[in-house]
């Protein structure tokens, strides 16, 4: 009887083995490829630089800072709110700047993405 116990242990390790095998093979192909994701996107052509991007650059730093937007959706980072009224204040300079220069759903586009970061600061702000 000792040997049977014996013969069942060791098909019990072996089958713990192969799934155990199986699930760092998983996890390889997995990470493979998202490796080969990320190779993908930083081959990617960027787009031609214009005014909306600018604007939406400055955006997603001050709402980045803010902690409105998160690269990991189970963290909760602390709101840089200097950070983030850096970003608005760049965000104001240029509007002030291009005052004049702009075409008008330009000059709409920024005021009203300005108004709504603003907004997003006081609700993250208090």
């Amino acid at each position: 009887m000792a040997e049977n116990e014996k013969a069942e242990k060791k098909i019990i390790i072996d089958e713990d083995w192969k799934q155990q095998a199986k699930r760092e093979k998983e996890v390889l192909t997995e990470q493979e490829r998202q490796e080969r994701q990320q190779r993908r996107a930083r081959e990617a052509p960027l787009p031609k630089g214009d005014f909306p991007g600018l604007v939406n650059m400055l955006v997603t730093q001050a709402l980045f800072a803010m902690g409105v937007l998160r690269t990991d959706e189970k963290e909760k980072p602390e709101p840089d709110l200097q950070a983030a009224r850096y970003h608005i204040d760049m965000l104001e300079a240029l509007e002030e700047k291009t005052r004049g220069n702009l075409a008008e759903s330009e000059e709409k586009m920024l005021s009203d993405t300005l108004n709504q970061v603003r907004l997003a600061f006081v609700k993250v702000a208090q």
